[in-house]
């Protein structure tokens, strides 16, 4: 499902207008980045949780010659799904 998909299926099931769904999840989008680039955590009880995390540095290897290389340090997202998207993901 993309982006525009998603915007009709949420439009169908509240019974929004299309436009209203996407300035909606507009908003929910930047309120999440802003939420994450500060560093806080996002979680979203029984769905998702996201929060940032500090990756450390560490060595490669280049996959088509097998140089050895150095990765740096780095933030990146953790995403982790909550227990009602887990088990109706299971019981499909």
């Amino acid at each position: 499902m993309n982006r525009s998909e998603l915007i009709a299926a949420a439009a169908t099931r509240t019974g929004l207008r299309a436009d209203v769904v996407e300035q909606a999840l507009q908003g929910i989008q930047s309120a999440i980045t802003e939420a994450l680039s500060t560093g806080d955590r996002v979680s979203l009880t029984g769905f998702l949780t996201l929060e940032v995390v500090q990756r450390s540095a560490r060595e490669g290897r280049n996959p088509k010659t097998g140089e050895a290389l150095n990765i740096p340090a780095r933030k990146a997202i953790k995403v982790s799904a909550g227990q009602s998207l887990k088990r109706a993901v299971a019981d499909s």
